[in-house]
């Protein structure tokens, strides 16, 4: 069954069912499905390739053992045992004492997961249409869970609230390329959403694996937080389909709650990648975990101050999205700002253009790439320019990877040798930007000419769609009067 079918058969069902309201409850029964789905087949895969492996479930509970068989428990009967049964069950392998690390990975799936679904009938048909359509052991369905990745991300969209989920995947693209996360090193995004910026790291690190050595050293190095139990959950599924197969480095919690005096030097890392949540505010007495200099409701700013802290003193390095607001914004914001140019090397802010996170949002955003170790001497910024033709992005027309050569060409490598400034790329000292008060939205000075014509033409153009304006109105005029006049008669 082609994808698309597939998602829409599956939401077609739950939208009969009573208990299911609205898209997001839809996709978050889609995914605990899927979850379980694909944990069993990579069960069956596990028996063979780990020894002595052993599952975490009781038998009753494996996929393969009660949703498998199409003539299987069904109705009030199923609807009890997902309720009443299974559910309790793995919610409690969350906290259960002696659980192995595959057990964790589920209890973290389910502790704030939920069945929606009233009818067991049709939760029989959802269950189904799964088993019938998805093999995740088949490579070739196991590639198809990205594409169906991609829909659920899409109707997420639809439900309003992706801004918290989704990042374009060209962004994540160059973001990942640029930072070059090696073997070895410790990789964070402190607010992962669906861990998309941790899957992109993952396809780059893999490049690097000759061994199983170096694979072990990889399944080590990703590491991630999301606190809302929905985008959690899609990260668990994708790492697990990425070949990290025991995520439990992918935490159901929300990084800001800790107090930031409690990261110690073992909490530090090579690499942050990430694109906080911006324009949110934090539940009060979060900000009292951070010192009184950082103390901010604002959910961008806790991020900053944290991924500051976190980055380590040798070669750390991070590759932030983060909105205008923060590039101009003062309080809090300055003194973030001062200390980046202080203790760290903010080398270089890509500005992308309004649209880029369309639909959600039309606030422009930028990439921040800074290197703990300090002081900035000049920040490069590279305005990112739309395709030719285009006035905005969409999502028939969204940002991609390709797009991002020109910027991959001027960066200079590595070293960041050789750069120059272009129609797109400026520079700006850092005592410019001190004596700015910190305001780090600058703006591009090179000027396209624009030839708006020749006035009288333009003049003589206006006056011409002037008289047609007023030749069609009296036009229309005629028509009404004589159509009223009709009525009359």
């Amino acid at each position: 069954m082609p994808l698309a079918t597939l998602i829409k058969s599956i939401q077609d069902i739950m939208r009969k069912d009573v208990g299911v309201d609205g898209d997001a409850q839809r996709i978050s029964q889609i995914c605990w499905l899927l979850f379980l789905k694909i944990f069993d087949d990579k069960e069956q895969e596990w028996k063979f390739t780990v020894k002595g492996y052993k599952s975490p479930l009781q038998s009753r509970f494996r996929w393969s053992n009660w949703a498998k068989d199409p003539e299987g428990i069904t109705g009030e009967e199923l609807i009890d045992f997902v309720n009443n049964d299974l559910f309790p069950s793995l919610k409690g392998l969350a906290t259960k004492a002696g659980v192995p690390p595959h057990g964790r990975v589920v209890g973290s799936v389910f502790e704030d997961a939920y069945n929606y679904m009233k009818s067991g009938t049709l939760l029989r048909q959802v269950i189904n249409t799964i088993e019938e359509d998805v093999d995740f052991n088949s490579s070739t369905d196991r590639h198809l869970f990205n594409d169906i990745y991609e829909k659920i991300l899409a109707d997420l969209q639809s439900a309003g609230n992706a801004g918290e989920y989704y990042t374009p995947r060209a962004v994540t693209q160059f973001m990942v390329d640029i930072i070059n996360p090696q073997l070895g090193e410790k990789i964070l995004d402190p607010a992962c959403g669906t861990g998309g910026f941790l899957t992109c790291s993952i396809e780059h690190l893999k490049k690097q694996v000759k061994n199983p050595q170096d694979d072990k050293r990889m399944q080590q190095s990703i590491h991630g937080v999301e606190k809302k139990p929905l985008p959690h959950m899609l990260a668990m599924t994708n790492m697990m389909l990425h070949g990290i197969e025991v995520p439990t480095n992918i935490r159901h919690d929300n990084t800001l709650a800790r107090p930031l005096k409690d990261y110690g030097p073992k909490d530090r890392v090579d690499v942050i990648i990430t694109n906080p949540p911006f324009g949110g505010m934090e539940e009060d007495g979060i900000e009292k975990n951070f010192l009184k200099k950082y103390q901010t409701r604002e959910t961008t700013d806790l991020f900053m101050a944290l991924i500051k802290h976190l980055l380590k003193h040798d070669g750390g390095r991070a590759a932030v999205v983060l909105p205008d607001g923060f590039l101009f914004g003062e309080g809090v914001k300055t003194t973030l700002k001062r200390e980046l140019l202080e203790e760290f090397n903010l080398h270089t802010i890509v500005r992308l253009p309004k649209g880029v996170f369309s639909p959600y949002t039309g606030i422009a955003t930028n990439i921040l790439f800074f290197e703990k170790g300090g002081p900035t001497k000049d920040v490069w910024f590279f305005e990112h320019p739309y395709p030719e033709g285009y006035k905005s992005y969409s999502r028939s027309k969204p940002l991609t990877i390709g797009e991002f050569e020109r910027e991959k060409k001027w960066w200079g490598g590595a070293s960041r040798r050789g750069r120059k400034t272009t129609e797109h790329a400026w520079k700006v000292s850092a005592k410019e930007i001190t004596n700015r008060n910190y305001n780090l939205d600058s703006k591009n000075s090179h000027e396209v000419e624009v030839n708006h014509g020749d006035p009288d033409e333009l003049m003589a153009e206006y006056q011409q769609i002037t008289q047609q304006l007023a030749t069609a109105r009296q036009a229309l005029k005629a028509e009404l009067m004589a159509c009223l006049g009709k009525g009359h008669e």
